[in-house]
């Protein structure tokens, strides 16, 4: 009946015509259906480009953001020794297909792309709305498609083009190429070069320092080859003056150096102390006896800080009382105890890695995410660039929302560790005495893929800074230290007790060592801002 009343109005007015009433709707009718279903699909894919196209004009970092962390699925990769050894870390792994993961993967894209540039002091980060979360990324993977964008977080084998594969094996020429756009000086490039034969040194010993670890002190063990104290760093393009105790003391008066990271980070800092040892001794003055250290000179008005930060972000331990089970990484919250102590600081060099590759469970908005060599299999498993990505994300975000904070950050990349002949579970040794030449050893695999990440988040990180005036720098170590298998402790970090069985070092390095050239590099850069 509602059919019928509806068409009374139309057939009304033509009844001059007998059989219009009956024809015109149909012809109508007819001609609809016949365009629309031709038609409809079009206009709609019309539209949906017309959105794609909106989102992808957005800033190339928007996209990058996205396509880096759209792709952390597990791979398996060694877990290098740090302080305490873990358990293995080739526990099986259930891999997840990437149309299963669940919809928590999604959650950080809204939040890192948003709060990426944020330089409010506030250190709550913004809730994520998931329900918009699934339409902005199809738009987004829509977007990457037609822009042909490169993927930099490679998933499993199974999932990776070969064409990707082959892009890992990067020349020695081609990894510097990365470095390029993060690097402000236009000056000779410090860590393009080579190792050369240096019979001055060591400059320090055993004997002259007090600030040398057991585990590093490879002269107090008996290691029986020495030549791996025998080399420097020789710039392709200029030279590299060997670190000036007394005239860094003068450049750094009335100054503060702050070191955040791991026990690499403690590496280098000891190292420095000793190469000043020459000089004069440090006063420790540090209000804890933990990781946590503070020296000053007073005679230059300067000082030293350690802040022990692995993971650079928030982190909570599963088990206070057990250093080698999982920890929480809370990888959208800072680390307030050094984020809030650096805002007097100078100069902040800041570092991370060998901490990525344990345990942990991965946390974003205070939710359960991912986690990395976890048994759970309802959890979804993630790489360790995931955490490694967000972690320096957050990290650079904290920085630049300080308020009070002036100095110049430094970002010292990742250094390689050298296990040969297995993991560093299983036997995987350091035995060589020699340096690589340059050509010989390549920058490839997880170490490349955790050099990339740290300057693509540089890269983010120096574009947001500028607005507030802040620097931050590039001390790039990872090229000079792949070439250094020499260079650690391996077994002479110890007595030897056949009895027990401890994994070979291959990740920190002997003082004196070669880490003794990381005090060159930073003379030179800090020189540097001087002159800029």
């Amino acid at each position: 009946m509602k059919f019928q009343s509806s068409e009374l109005p139309i057939g009304k007015p033509q009844t001059r015509r007998k059989t219009a009433p009956k024809l015109a709707p149909l012809i109508v009718i007819t001609i609809l259906f016949t365009i629309i279903p031709i038609y409809y699909p079009s206009i709609r894919y019309s539209s949906q480009k017309k959105i794609s196209e909106v989102i992808s004009s957005n800033s190339e970092d928007t996209i990058q953001v996205v396509d880096h962390l759209d792709n952390d699925l597990q791979v398996n990769h060694p877990c290098p020794v740090e302080d305490v050894p873990t358990k293995p870390c080739n526990v099986p792994i259930k891999e997840e297909q990437q149309e299963h993961e669940p919809e928590q993967e999604k959650l950080p894209e809204k939040d890192e792309k948003s709060t990426k540039f944020v330089t409010k002091s506030d250190i709550t980060d913004k809730k994520v709305q998931p329900e918009p979360r699934k339409k902005l990324d199809r738009h987004n993977q829509h977007a990457r498609k037609k822009s042909g964008h490169n993927q930099r977080d490679f998933t499993v084998p199974k999932v990776v083009p070969e064409k990707t594969d082959q892009k890992k094996q990067l020349s020695n020429d081609d990894v510097r190429t990365l470095s390029s756009e993060v690097s402000h000086s236009e000056s000779c490039d410090l860590f393009s070069g080579e190792w050369v034969k240096n019979p001055e040194g060591p400059y320090y010993t055993n004997d002259t320092c007090y600030a040398i670890q057991q585990h590093q002190n490879c002269l107090k063990f008996e290691r029986p080859d020495s030549d791996f104290l025998k080399w420097r760093w020789k710039p392709d393009a200029c030279e590299l003056p060997i670190f000036d105790p007394t005239q860094f003391l003068e450049f750094v008066r009335g100054k503060s150096l702050a070191f955040v990271g791991d026990s690499v980070a403690r590496n280098h800092m000891q190292s420095l102390i000793c190469l000043l040892s020459k000089v004069v001794y440090p006063e420790d003055v540090s209000e804890t006896q933990d990781e946590n250290r503070r020296w000053i000179y007073k005679d230059y008005d300067f000082n030293i800080s350690m802040f022990w930060a692995p993971y650079l972000v928030k982190t909570e331990k599963t088990d206070p009382n057990d250093v080698t089970q999982p920890f929480n990484l809370y990888l959208d919250e800072f680390d307030e105890f050094w984020t809030n102590q650096i805002q007097g600081f100078d100069y902040v060099i800041i570092s991370a890695g060998h901490w990525f590759f344990r345990p942990t469970m991965f946390y974003l908005n205070r939710r359960l995410v991912g986690c990395l060599y976890c048994p759970q299999s309802n959890v979804n498993h993630v790489t360790s660039y995931f955490s490694y990505r967000r972690a320096f994300r957050t990290a650079f975000r904290a920085i630049n929302s300080l308020e009070n904070y002036k100095g110049v950050t430094v970002l010292r990349t990742f250094a390689p560790s050298h296990f040969e002949n297995g993991p560093w579970d299983k036997g995987g040794d350091c035995a060589r005495t020699k340096p690589f030449k340059r050509n010989e050893k390549k920058l490839e695999g997880y170490n490349l893929e955790f050099y990339k990440i740290q300057l693509d988040e540089l890269k983010i990180a120096q574009r947001a800074g500028r607005r507030r005036g802040l620097k931050f720098r590039l001390f790039d170590a990872t090229q000079p230290m792949l070439l250094r298998p020499d260079g650690h402790p391996s077994k002479y970090g110890r007595y030897t007790n056949p009895n027990v069985t401890v994994p070979n070092d291959c990740v920190h390095w002997c003082l004196p060592g070669p880490i003794d050239a990381w005090n060159d590099f930073l003379v030179e850069l800090l020189k540097r801002e001087v002159g800029d």
